[in-house]
């Protein structure tokens, strides 16, 4: 669920699409469908609509683990040109069946994400382009089943490189603190390529460092399609690296970003 959660919060990394092609130059910049965040916020008084439909398969032994997330919504609207503020809001069904018995089964809404970006330094030369976000995760806003006993949290340092006028390196560092309040150390890495002016395709690992259990490590590739400046959809499919605390057997999405500009 950490993972759906993070995946939710869901960059589009390959913002090849958005910057390296004189079409599309001006076009939106997402933060989905990938697990990598961006460093680039919607402009001020852009708003932004990114959502979609997530499902995986956590199946591992005689446990037969599933989730579907409804509609991974994230909205971003820009204070400023470099600043931004960010809620995010799941509504999931989660069924765990143990030897084909149902011992778990529960749908609605997990913690309202709530946080911010900002963009720290524009790419020049060697210097990536950089932006630093952080959310807070409100248990009394998720329905009893997903409602955790604390406020969760957050942060990212979100790094990305332009490799030519077709590719683009992301990636993300940071931690954050889960249910159990222990601390987990996060990563990313996304290479994205521009096919085309507007269709795109991305491929990343990603993975976590507890602080009291083993790392798991995860991957995923997708492909967006431009439909216009402001419009963009989206598929991804991957699956875990197989580890003692990674059973991610399948993970599948598909969703849009809408941006709409100031008048």
């Amino acid at each position: 669920m950490k993972k759906v959660l993070l995946a939710t919060c869901l960059l589009f990394s390959i913002i090849t699409i958005a910057q390296t092609s004189e079409l599309s130059q001006n076009a939106l910049i997402t933060d989905r469908p990938d697990a990598t965040e961006s460093p680039y916020t919607v402009g001020k008084g852009n708003f932004q609509i990114e959502t979609g439909a997530l499902f995986i398969d956590d199946s591992f032994d005689d446990n037969d683990i599933k989730t579907t997330v409804y509609n991974t919504a994230l909205l971003r609207y820009g204070l400023s040109d470099n600043f931004e503020l960010r809620l995010g809001w799941d509504y999931i069904n989660s069924n765990t069946k143990f030897r084909g018995r149902e011992v778990f089964d529960a749908t609605g809404f997990t913690p309202l994400l709530v946080g911010a970006k900002i963009e720290i330094t524009d790419e020049e030369g060697w210097i990536p382009q950089i932006g630093l976000l952080g959310h807070l995760r409100l248990p009394f806003t998720a329905v009893s089943e997903f409602k955790p006993e604390d406020t969760g949290m957050d942060f990212l340092f979100s790094f990305d490189h332009t490799l030519n006028d077709r590719a683009g390196l992301a990636y993300n560092l940071g931690a954050r603190i889960g249910d159990d309040r222990s601390l987990e150390y996060i990563y990313s890495l996304a290479y994205g390529y521009s096919i085309t002016e507007k269709i795109g395709a991305y491929a990343e690992v990603y993975g976590f460092f507890p602080e009291s259990d083993q790392a798991g490590h995860l991957w995923d590739a997708g492909m967006t399609y431009l439909v216009n400046n402001n419009l963009q959809l989206d598929a991804t499919i991957g699956t875990g690296f197989q580890s003692s605390n990674t059973n991610q057997e399948l993970l599948f999405s598909f969703g849009f970003s809408y941006r709409i500009l100031k008048k």
